[in-house]
Parts: C-alpha cells; sequence; structure tokens
C-alpha cells in the first residue's frame, strides 16, 4: 500500500512539474528567467516562488466549495421560521463580519491548538499539539468567506418570488425538491455577481496564511527579499503573480455568467 501511496505522489508531483506556469517546461521563469535571480533550480528562487504559487491556488481552491457551503446552509438559517436558529445565524454572520480576517486567523490557529490542549491535558496528555497552518488557513479564510457569502445568497433567496415555492408545492414537490429544481438554479443566477466578487476577494486574503508560516506567494517573495534584498523585483513578481489569477479568474467567471445568463434565456 505504501509503494501505491508513493507511485501516485510521484505520479502527482510530475504532473505539478509538467503544467506548472513559472517552473514547467513551458513555464515563464523556464524562458525568460533562466539566467536571472528568478530561474529555476538551485541557482535562483523560481522554484520558491512557484511553490508559494501553488499553495496560495490551493488555499483559495479548498477555501472556496467550503465557504459556500457553509454560507448557504447559514443563509438558510437565516431564514428558519425558528427563532434560535435565525438568531444564531445571525450572530455568526455579525461576529466574522465584523472581525478582522488576520485576527479570525490568530484566533482559529492559536485557539484551536490551546482548546485541543485542554481537552488532551484532561485526559492526561501533556505533549505538545500543534495545528496543520494549511487547515487553520481554511478554516479562518472559509468562516470569513462564509459570513458574507451567506448575505450575497440571502438577499438572492429574497429576490426569487414566493409565488416560485407556491408552484413547487402545487406540483405536488417536498420543499427539498422544490429548492433544488426551482429555487437553486435561480438562485445562483441572482447570486453569481456577488458571488465573482467574493472570490476576488478571498483571492487576496489568502497573503493572510503567509503570517502563521504558510508558504505562499507573499511568504516566498518575503524570504526571497530577506535573503537578497531586492524587494522591488519579488515584491513586483508577487504582485503580477496576484493580478495574474485576478485576470485568469475574470476570465473564468465571465464565462461562467454568460453561460448562466443563455440558461435562463433558454427556459
Amino acid at each position: 500500500m505504501s509503494g501505491l501511496f508513493s507511485a501516485l505522489g510521484s505520479f502527482w508531483a510530475w504532473i505539478g512539474n509538467i503544467f506548472d506556469p513559472l517552473c514547467g517546461p513551458a513555464g515563464l521563469f523556464t524562458w525568460f528567467a533562466s539566467s536571472t535571480i528568478l530561474a529555476c533550480g538551485d541557482t535562483g528562487w523560481g522554484d520558491e516562488i512557484a511553490a508559494g504559487l501553488k499553495v496560495t491556488v490551493a488555499v483559495a481552491l479548498v477555501t472556496l466549495p467550503i465557504g459556500l457551503i457553509i454560507g448557504f446552509l447559514v443563509a438558510l438559517g437565516q431564514q428558519s421560521e425558528e427563532k434560535s436558529v435565525r438568531l444564531a445565524a445571525g450572530i455568526y454572520t455579525t461576529i466574522f463580519r465584523g472581525l478582522p480576517e488576520l485576527l479570525t486567523l490568530f484566533i482559529i490557529y492559536y485557539g484551536m491548538q490551546i482548546l485541543i490542549q485542554s481537552v488532551l491535558a484532561s485526559f492526561g496528555y501533556d505533549g505538545r499539539v500543534e495545528i496543520n497552518a494549511f487547515f487553520a488557513g481554511v478554516i479562518a479564510l472559509s468562516v470569513v468567506f462564509s459570513a458574507y457569502c451567506s448575505e450575497v445568497l440571502l438577499s438572492a433567496f429574497r429576490a426569487i418570488p414566493k409565488g416560485q415555492y407556491e408552484a413547487g408545492d402545487a406540483l405536488g414537490f417536498h420543499r427539498g425538491r422544490t429548492l433544488r429544481l426551482i429555487v437553486l438554479p435561480q438562485l445562483v443566477r441572482i447570486a453569481l455577481p456577488g458571488l465573482v466578487n467574493l472570490w476576488m476577494i478571498l483571492l487576496k486574503d489568502t497573503s493572510y496564511v503567509s503570517i502563521i508560516g504558510l508558504a505562499d506567494i507573499l511568504r516566498q517573495t518575503g524570504v526571497a527579499v530577506k535573503v537578497t534584498k531586492q524587494a522591488f523585483l519579488f515584491y513586483t513578481v508577487a504582485c503580477a503573480l496576484y493580478l495574474g489569477l485576478a485576470v485568469i479568474s475574470s476570465f473564468g467567471l465571465s464565462y461562467i455568467e454568460r453561460w448562466a445568463k443563455r440558461s435562463e434565456i433558454s427556459r
């Protein structure tokens, strides 16, 4: 079994190297910076920055579905007929929209360690507990993203006429099927512009994970600056990478928006 995991790991590393936009066979640094301080390999900082780019993208892509799911559940809670559920959902959004993202990250990263340490100590375990920085970063960004996402989805829910629910009842659908077949497609179309903006914000917010030691774009370029003293060069590279991610996202999200509009027209 260990051999299988090793083989899968090697295959994934090979795929990552082939499609690496910076240090892959067709990467930017490979072609245009081979004789500079940004070169890939032992002679430059290209590999480190490329690894930071992968971490940034991974954090954003893992955070997105988790934040969407939590945000959707919170939006449903805000519409619940149970007053306690509405109150809990309202408190959740108020807290995580009101706290700075960096403070939320610190609370989750250090607070979870203290909490787990205390629980284990009650069972007689005195060893040191450390939370994985990637895991903590994803959880922190997810709760912040979900708090804003829930408000966007709540507004979209309220924009859907109540007659849509009544139509589902008239067709004999239970409420879950009405939500899935009738409400959810309209919800996606209405909420999409707001969710696009949140995705752009999420891309920028991934830079906070560098504070807890995760080797993302900002941390890797920061280390390079400390060693080489080439602050302008490396921070310009970091700017270019974040802007590149934003531009690529804009093209992809524009396609999704056009697809959503065509789907609505075809109905």
